[in-house]
């Protein structure tokens, strides 16, 4: 046995022992399968506006996070208070919720989203903000801007002066008027202070990742399988004709009948049978040819479709059945929306509400709003529905019953046990009058 030989029996075995280990194996997955190494905001932006699944997974949520509007109170008294009732109205007009929500969808997206505060301070938006006169007025409107490289708000300068408490953070941000997507190309730019913009993203800075990343690979895949599914029902359908022809077919002829030379015979045929596949009432001439169809054999891609989905679906803590909008039992069903109310509940909790105090610190700051305790009240999405709640009081009613010495619940446990926490009504007798 040559060196050679010895050598390269050595690495064979080497590789068998040790697979996927040398350069020249298959371990690059996002080479082999045709996935992005690293993705880009117009990817991830384009992603959310040409796909379905992409779509309905960030607008749901949403929807879901933001299908009531939280309430910011002064005092922990029921009544509402003159300051609350200010707020409340002008966040009304000013439509802030929605705002607010519409920065969430554009953060989940793109990983964080700005919250653009234009006041009135008779300043220009690259000035910093001291104190803005006229309360609640001086705020005039909030702008939602998509976040990231490429997007309508970046960042410009940091703050590199290590000595400074806002190191490392943004000095200043650019701001794009123009809309994402819509490839205008005279854009009107201008700076933005920091004191002008609020970050909404998970942890509130500008690095947190799309909510749309993990499960990216899973809508390249389920886009691939429908894709090719699509082209092969079209192109079946389309039945692109194949003529055979005759060993002792006359061409000359066919060629006369035509009307040009034998040698533009091939490409004449062409454009006969490209004209004959735009209508059904077009012609096509064989001359003693047979126009035969390939037959395509499309594969059930259901199990691949559906692997992409269910991952994709578990990357945004979403059930498939929500997601899709399919339900297909009672049981199942509400199983699933429990779960997706407790998902959306952490997400109130754990994300938006500290966004939200973040904006009312930020009016503190500038006077628009007195400073305060202020407490942010949401209602709780995993709480039960008003018929259950009945229900359950009617059972604790019934217990009561049937316990001869005493009771159970009292009556005030009873009234929360049903939604009830208010005063009860006073004792009155059947003419209206006190007893």
């Amino acid at each position: 046995m040559s060196v050679t030989n010895f050598f390269a029996n050595a690495a064979r075995r080497l590789d068998l022992m040790v697979p996927g280990y040398f350069p020249e194996a298959k371990h690059n997955h996002y080479k082999d399968f045709s996935w992005p190494q690293t993705l880009t905001f117009r990817q991830l932006h384009s992603m959310y506006r040409r796909n379905g699944l992409a779509s309905a997974g960030v607008n749901k949520t949403i929807l879901k996070t933001w299908q009531d509007t939280p309430e910011i109170w002064e005092t922990a008294k029921a009544k509402e208070s003159p300051l609350e009732k200010d707020i409340r109205q002008r966040f009304e007009d000013l439509m802030i919720w929605q705002a607010l929500a519409e920065a969430d969808r554009r953060a989940m997206v793109g990983g964080y989203a700005g919250v653009i505060l234009r006041f009135r301070d008779d300043k220009r938006f690259d000035q910093p903000v001291d104190s803005v006169r006229g309360g609640l007025d001086g705020l005039a409107e909030v702008i939602p801007a998509w976040g990231g490289q490429g997007a309508q708000l970046e960042v410009a300068e940091w703050v590199t002066d290590e000595r400074s408490e806002d190191y490392g953070k943004p000095k200043m941000f650019r701001f794009n008027e123009a809309a994402v997507g819509k490839g205008q190309n005279k854009v009107r730019q201008f700076m933005v202070h920091p004191d002008r913009v609020l970050i909404w993203s998970k942890d509130g800075t500008i690095h947190c990742e799309s909510d749309l990343e993990p499960g990216y690979n899973d809508l390249l895949d389920a886009e691939k399988v429908k894709g090719a599914g699509g082209e092969g029902f079209y192109k079946s359908a389309r039945g692109n004709p194949v003529l055979e022809a005759d060993k002792e077919m006359k061409w000359a002829d066919m060629a006369k009948a035509m009307g040009v030379p034998v040698g533009e015979l091939a490409d004449k045929m062409n454009e006969q049978v490209e004209d004959f596949q735009k209508g059904f009432d077009k012609l096509l001439m064989v001359q003693g040819m047979q126009a035969k169809t390939l037959p395509v054999t499309l594969p059930t891609g259901d199990t691949y479709f559906n692997a992409a989905v269910n991952s994709f679906a578990a990357s945004l803590l979403i059930p498939v059945k929500i997601l899709l909008g399919s339900q297909t039992g009672e049981r199942a069903s509400t199983e699933d929306a429990t779960e997706w109310n407790l998902v959306n509940n952490a997400r109130r909790v754990n994300f938006a509400k500290p966004r939200i105090r973040a904006l009312l610190n930020r009016l503190e700051r500038v006077e628009i709003i007195p400073e305060r305790d202020w407490a942010i009240n949401w209602a709780d999405l995993t709480d039960a529905s008003k018929d259950k709640k009945i229900e359950r009081a009617g059972k604790m009613a019934d217990i009561n019953k049937q316990q001869q010495d005493e009771p159970v619940w009292r009556a005030a446990e009873i009234r929360a046990a049903a939604g009830d926490e208010g005063v009860p009504p006073n004792a009155l007798s059947d003419d209206g009058d006190d007893l």
